[in-house]
C-alpha cells in the first residue's frame, strides 16, 4: 500500500512538490551586464554638465541677484539718510528757485553721488549713483547699481542726465523698468536736494544708437532746451540684443530735508 501525508498525497508526489526547481522552465535567462560605451558615458557626462550650468544659471540670475539687491537697497539707504541728516545740521539756502535747480559739477569716476527712487519699481526700490558706467565697479557693485555716463549732464541741468543699469543679473536693477508708466515719478537724490523727473515714453533701439545719451537725444545738433533723465538697460530681460530707453522730464527741485511726499513714509521707514 502506497503511504500517503496528511492531505491524503502520496509520499513520493509530496517530495516531488518539495524538491527544488532548478531546470529552465518557466524562469529567465539573466543577462549579462552591459560594458559602459563611449557614447553612454558622454551622454551622462553631458547630463551632468547640462545640470550643473542650470543650478549655475539660477544662482547667478536669481540667487546670487537677490542678495546683491539687498546689499544694494541697504547702501543706497545709508547714503540717502546721511545726506538728510547733514541738510538738517546745515540748512541749503532757502531762496532757490524750484525750476532752475541748483547743479553740482561732474564728480571723479567711480564716486557716489546720488540715490535714485522709482517707486513704481517696487516700494523699498533704490539705487546708489555712481560715476561712469563701468561694469565691474558700478554696475555690477554690491553697493551701487546705476552708473551715470560721463560727459552728460548733472541733475537738474539744461541737457540730458543719462544713466544705465542691468536689467537681469547683479541685482535686477531696471528688470521691471518697462512697467513704468506715464506720469509715474523718479526722484533723484544728491547732497543738493530731490530732483523730481516725470516719465514721459519709451523708446526700442539697437545697441549702437549711443544718441540717446546726447543734450537732446536722438539729435546730434541741436541744442537743447529742457532738462532731461534718460535710463538705458538690456532689453528683452536676460537678453542684451536691443535697448530700452527711459525718458524723463525734469518737474521740480526740493531742499535735501524736504523728502518729497510720495516716498517719504518710506524714507522715513527705511531709516534713508
Amino acid at each position: 500500500m502506497t503511504e500517503s501525508n496528511e492531505f491524503g498525497l502520496p509520499a513520493a508526489v509530496e517530495v516531488e512538490l518539495r524538491r527544488p526547481r532548478t531546470g529552465k522552465r518557466g524562469g529567465k535567462k539573466k543577462r549579462p551586464p552591459r560594458r559602459p560605451t563611449f557614447f553612454g558615458v558622454l551622454g551622462e557626462l553631458l547630463i551632468t554638465a547640462g545640470v550643473l550650468v542650470l543650478l549655475f544659471l539660477g544662482w547667478q540670475v536669481w540667487w546670487n541677484s537677490l542678495v546683491l539687491a539687498g546689499q544694494q537697497t541697504s547702501a543706497a539707504s545709508t547714503q540717502s539718510q546721511k545726506w538728510i541728516e547733514q541738510a538738517k545740521k546745515n540748512p541749503p539756502p532757502a531762496n532757490v528757485d524750484p525750476v532752475k535747480p541748483p547743479v553740482m559739477t561732474e564728480p571723479a569716476d567711480y564716486q557716489s553721488f546720488a540715490v535714485v527712487y522709482i517707486p513704481r519699481l517696487g516700494q523699498d526700490w533704490k539705487r546708489t549713483i555712481r560715476e561712469t558706467v563701468d561694469t565691474e565697479k558700478v554696475l555690477n557693485s554690491y553697493d551701487a547699481g546705476v552708473g551715470h555716463y560721463k560727459g552728460t549732464q548733472m541733475p537738474g541741468a539744461v541737457g540730458n542726465f543719462a544713466v544705465a543699469g542691468h536689467d537681469s543679473g547683479w541685482g535686477n536693477t531696471f528688470i521691471d523698468l518697462s512697467k513704468l508708466h506715464i506720469g509715474d515719478h523718479i526722484y533723484v537724490q544728491t547732497a543738493d536736494g530731490w530732483y523730481t523727473y516725470t516719465f514721459r515714453n519709451f523708446e526700442f533701439v539697437q545697441p549702437t544708437a549711443v544718441t540717446v545719451i546726447n543734450p537732446v537725444p536722438g539729435q546730434p545738433d541741436a541744442t537743447a532746451t529742457d532738462r532731461l533723465m534718460t535710463i538705458t538697460t538690456c532689453n528683452p530681460p536676460f537678453h542684451a540684443g536691443e535697448r530700452l530707453i527711459a525718458y524723463n522730464v525734469f518737474t521740480n527741485w526740493q531742499a535735501p530735508a524736504d523728502v518729497p511726499s510720495e516716498i517719504a513714509a518710506q524714507v522715513n521707514a527705511n531709516g534713508g
